[in-house]
Parts: structure tokens; C-alpha cells; sequence
């Protein structure tokens, strides 16, 4: 086990009511007759914490030790509320923030944070369910940048979205339509959200609908696709050049040095 975990029935209360922005999800033994695991879900579901109930086995295959039938996935930096990450995207050198749309890879997720910061950009916004762990995988791609940028977890992407374009954000979403918008020609609107989808089946249709322009990345060379994470460097890039104009002389907020791309 890695120190992205709780353990155990009285180290998860007592984080749930100390720290309950810390926690992602909890895993409850299902099925069984505990007032102290009843209590758990209790103040899970009155603190609208995510849980899960599960079985012996899957508990035990995610703490082979003496788990007392609870374990809690934990985010250390902890989430942001979605204002304070609009807030951010607001003031941001770049002002934008990034919603994945049930991004399943914590690799793709970690470097997209990463390139989130060094760019200058405001934070993220994940919806709970369906979407990569911030846990090791994540924490370790995004180079320490998980540590510096708020994220937002929302039960609803599109009603999130819907209260960003309420609060001035311009949504734009990715799509493989090349009747949409070309990402090397556009010319965008901040403050800005930019939507990436899935790894398999892009942007959900209920929350596309909420992108008010659409962005495709023309391919014309042999390759007829890119992952998540390279389509997302290429888009924020464009992003920065039409903020900034000249994209070899944008400035990393964090160490005020050139970006060169290391």
C-alpha cells in the first residue's frame, strides 16, 4: 500500500470528518452487520462523499492487511470547490481551466496536469464517477503539478459546465468533426474551459452539447489519431500562443523561466 490510502474503521471517521476534502472514495464491506460501518456510509452519504460498497475480496485485494472492512482512497492535496477553481482560471497567466470528461488513464491525466501548470493555466475539473485515480501513477506523471493546481470533483459534468458558461467561461470541447473549428486557424475567448473526452469514446453527447465551439486537430500526415494527453499539449499550446502571441517566449508562473518543453 502507498500513503494514498486510509485504513481501517476509525483512522476513515476520523479523516471523513477532518479532512473530508482529502478523500476521493470509500470502499464499505458489503453485506455486513457492523453499526460502525453503517455509520460510515451515514456520514459519507450526509458529507456527499463518494463510496462503494464492495466484497471481502475486493477489499482484500486492495489492502491484503487488516483492513476492518474500510479503506478510503485519498487525494493528499485535497479538492477544490468548483468556484475556487473557476476563481483561479480567472486569474490565471492563462486563463483556462480543463475538464476531463471520464479520462480512465492516470498516466494521461498526470501529464495533462503537468502541462496545465506549465502553461500557466487554472486548475481541473473531474467529474467523480468513471475517471482516473489521483493516486501514484497520476501524482508521478504530473511531476508535483497534482500538488499545485486545484481540482474540482463534480457529481455532474454538465451542470458544472452549465454554471461555468453561467460565470463567464467559454466552453470548448475536442471532436474528430473537421466541420468544427480548425484548433491551428481559431481564435479563442477567455476565460476559457476546454473539454477532453474519453480515450475511446471522446466527449459524452450530453456534454457536448454544452461546448459552445468545437475544436478539431487536422491530421493530414500518416497518423489518423492522438492520445488524450498529446491532443490536450497540442490544443492548450494554441491556446497560449493566441494569449500570449509568441509561444517561445511564454514564462512558467512557478519558476519564471522560459518554457522549453523539458
Amino acid at each position: 500500500m502507498t500513503d494514498f490510502w486510509t485504513v481501517g474503521r476509525k483512522p476513515v471517521q476520523e479523516l471523513l470528518f477532518a479532512r473530508p476534502e482529502q478523500v476521493d472514495l470509500v470502499y464499505i464491506l458489503d453485506n455486513a452487520r457492523s453499526h460502525a460501518l453503517e455509520r460510515l456510509v451515514d456520514i459519507c452519504k450526509s458529507r456527499k462523499i463518494r463510496y462503494r460498497l464492495v466484497s471481502e475480496q475486493e477489499l482484500s485485494r486492495l489492502h491484503p492487511g487488516n483492513h476492518q472492512g474500510v479503506l478510503a482512497r485519498v487525494f493528499q492535496p485535497g479538492f477544490a470547490n468548483l468556484a475556487a477553481v473557476l476563481d483561479r482560471g480567472r486569474q490565471a497567466a492563462l486563463p483556462l481551466v480543463l475538464a476531463l470528461d471520464q479520462i480512465q488513464d492516470p498516466g494521461n491525466l498526470g501529464v495533462l496536469a503537468r502541462t496545465l501548470l506549465a502553461l500557466g493555466c487554472g486548475g481541473l475539473i473531474l467529474p467523480k464517477n468513471r475517471s482516473a485515480a489521483l493516486g501514484t501513477i497520476a501524482a508521478k506523471t504530473s511531476a508535483g503539478a497534482l500538488n499545485k493546481l486545484p481540482v474540482a470533483h463534480v457529481v455532474n459534468l454538465s451542470r458544472a459546465l452549465d454554471h461555468c458558461a453561467e460565470e463567464g467561461f467559454v466552453i470548448y470541447g475536442t471532436t474528430t468533426d473537421s466541420q468544427a473549428e480548425n484548433v491551428l486557424t481559431f481564435r479563442p475567448q477567455f476565460p476559457a474551459v476546454l473539454v477532453l473526452g474519453n480515450e475511446d469514446k471522446g466527449i459524452r453527447p450530453g456534454v457536448l452539447k454544452r461546448c459552445r465551439r468545437k475544436l478539431f486537430i487536422p491530421m493530414p500526415g500518416e497518423m489518423q489519431s492522438l492520445n488524450v494527453a498529446q491532443a490536450g499539449a497540442v490544443c492548450l499550446a494554441l491556446f497560449a500562443k493566441a494569449r500570449h502571441g509568441n509561444a517561445s517566449q511564454l514564462i512558467d508562473p512557478v519558476t519564471q523561466n522560459q518554457y522549453a518543453g523539458q
